[in-house]
């Protein structure tokens, strides 16, 4: 085994723990964001919502949708190869 081998499986590790954590977070952003959709309007919270407020959130879930939909496309193309070229 080289002294690389056990560096990248604890960056394999962290990485899948980032990971977990991750959904975890994004399930309550999901969250929050269903509760605001049944609760008021989108007109009620474009016309009453802060700006500034309003504008950051949308640029947070614009940058999440962006880098997503890269994963998505990367894994689709992962998916497509034969068993053992990942």
């Amino acid at each position: 085994m080289s002294t690389e081998e056990p560096k990248k499986q604890a960056q394999i590790a962290r990485l899948m723990s980032d990971l977990r954590s991750t959904k975890l977070e994004l399930l309550s952003a999901q969250s929050a964001a269903e509760r605001l959709r049944f609760q008021y309007s989108v007109q009620d919270i474009v016309v009453f919502g802060e700006r500034q407020t309003l504008k950051g959130a949308i640029a947070s879930a614009d940058a999440i949708c962006r880098f997503f939909a890269s994963l998505e496309a990367e894994l689709k193309v992962v998916e497509q190869l034969p068993n053992g070229e990942e």
